[in-house]
């Protein structure tokens, strides 16, 4: 399969609705694979494929598409909630219109992909580094600038990043992306005045004891149920749980064998008494051969499917708040933190390297909140 293929999502307004429209120079295995994504469709009108418009369906089809290697250009996305909702009698204005890549950018770029890899970067990060330079390159192209220098950087952060007000760790990705370029490229540049930006302290969105039990109740496909329940009793990302094997689980030890997680770090987390009756039955049942879930035809299960799975899952239960896979990992920690777990203990299984990252679910546990006398009560 090609490597140097170029989708392009961007939106479409047909009466008055929104959609996604996906875009690439014809190629039929390309096609079966656009085709094989639910809810594409072919529209004669527009002499497209498209697909159902809504916030997490663009990162769905980022990750669909990445994951056979393909380069994804969504930059028609990155405008405003105020504008993406505003629909219009003409194709909308895309802003942020960048050039194609000229094909010895294109050579590049794999090959930077490929040093990256032999840097043993996580796949995400590769993805990640990889697209960010891509639009640095295309973003020269727009000023003809012919050889990278600490201004064209500078001047790329500006006007692609702080201008936009894009999100602060979009910004860190692409400034780390840019210089790994740069040493992949051997090009020494000094004084490359570009600080790097404090992260955003949010808090991580967390489910109740009552509402994880609701999501886990409203799933009944095994498999599902299976996955949902692992992820949240064993505090896991989803990468994790989507790289299990099945000798990885410890019956007897009650111990689930994490390996090269992230960091290339191994490690152990718990495996639920509770959950083993349950996950005996998966394993009998689908009697998975080299990874714990697969999908169709033993193909590993994708990030994207078992997002669908949770989404599916909320809805059923009839939880309104947001949550992804991920905020079963936060309340899992949440929840361990409540019960009066120590946090040296909850690092370990999380897997974090510092305290200080653990140290974050102390913000949102309700442990010592509760004991708090409101003065209002005393009114």
């Amino acid at each position: 399969m090609k490597t140097n293929t170029f989708i392009t999502i961007k939106p479409l307004w047909h009466n008055q609705n929104q959609y996604i429209a996906i875009d690439f120079d014809y190629n039929e295995t390309v096609k079966n694979y656009v085709m094989s994504f639910p809810d594409v469709k072919w529209s004669k009108s527009y002499k497209t494929f498209y697909t159902t418009y809504y916030k997490e369906r663009i990162n769905e089809l980022f990750t669909y598409f990445r994951k056979q290697g393909w380069f994804v250009n969504y930059d028609a996305f990155k405008v405003t909630t105020k504008q993406l909702n505003t629909p219009v009698s003409q194709k909308p204005v895309i802003i942020n219109k960048l050039p194609s890549l000229i094909d010895e950018q294109k050579i590049q770029i794999i090959k930077f992909k490929k040093w990256l890899e032999q840097k043993r970067f996580s796949p995400n990060t590769v993805d990640t580094y990889v697209e960010v330079t891509a639009l640095f390159l295309r973003y020269i192209n727009l000023k003809n600038i012919t050889s990278i220098s600490a201004r064209s950087i500078e001047q790329f952060n500006y006007d692609f990043i702080f201008a936009p007000k894009k999100s602060v760790s979009y910004q860190n990705q692409c400034i780390s992306g840019i210089k790994h370029f740069l040493d992949f490229k051997n090009i020494d540049i000094e004084s490359i005045d570009i600080k790097r930006p404090d992260k955003d302290k949010k808090l991580p969105n967390v489910l109740s004891k009552a509402e994880v039990k609701a999501i886990f109740d409203a799933t009944q496909n095994l498999k599902h149920k299976t996955m949902l329940c692992l992820i949240y009793s064993a505090g896991l990302r989803i990468g994790e749980a989507l790289n299990l094997q099945p000798k990885d689980i410890d019956f007897e030890r009650g111990l689930i064998h994490i390996e090269s997680a992230k960091g290339r770090k191994d490690r152990f987390t718990l495996l639920s008494n509770g959950l083993i009756p349950m996950l005996k039955a998966y394993m009998n049942h689908y009697n998975p051969k080299k990874l714990l879930f697969e999908g169709r035809f033993n193909e590993p299960y994708t990030q994207v499917s078992a997002r669908q799975v949770i989404k599916k899952s909320l809805a059923m239960a009839g939880i309104k708040k947001y949550a992804t896979l991920h905020t079963l990992r936060h309340s899992f920690a949440t929840h361990l933190l409540e019960s009066g777990t120590d946090i040296r203990y909850i690092q370990e299984l999380l897997g974090h390297n510092s305290p200080k990252t653990t140290m974050i679910y102390t913000h949102v546990s309700t442990t010592n909140l509760i004991n708090i006398k409101n003065p209002f009560d005393n009114l």
